[in-house]
């Protein structure tokens, strides 16, 4: 039931940012909804590797080869993601302090020099 919950919120946080992303011409409230996007895709990467009666993934011995244990691999992957989606909205960020120190304005559609 917690793995569906979650599952079901990640999907919400996902829809929201992406939602975030396509409708706002702020390019601060664009950098908002990319973080809550990520923030949905690592709730959703952490909940398809959730068990309810998992245990740690240690084995001391070989009678523990048989119990249920918790996938680690989407809490590595979603730990690596974490970092570089920091370091991603971090260059975002400073991105939008240059742009807005050039034109005085954070609207996207004040930047016509970037359209093709």
């Amino acid at each position: 039931m917690i793995g569906t919950a979650a599952i079901v919120t990640g999907v919400i946080l996902v829809l929201l940012g992406l939602w975030a992303v396509l409708t706002n011409k702020d390019i601060i409230r664009m950098i908002v909804g990319f973080t809550i996007f990520d923030l949905g895709i690592h709730l959703i990467m952490i909940a398809v590797g959730y068990r309810a009666s998992g245990t740690a993934p240690i084995v001391e011995s070989l009678s523990d080869i048989g119990k249920s244990y918790v996938d680690p691999v989407p809490q590595a992957l979603v730990l690596t993601a974490i970092v570089i989606g920091l370091g991603i909205t971090a260059f975002m960020l400073t991105y939008a302090v240059n742009m807005y120190d050039k034109k005085g304005t954070l609207e996207i559609d004040k930047f016509e020099e970037l359209k093709w």
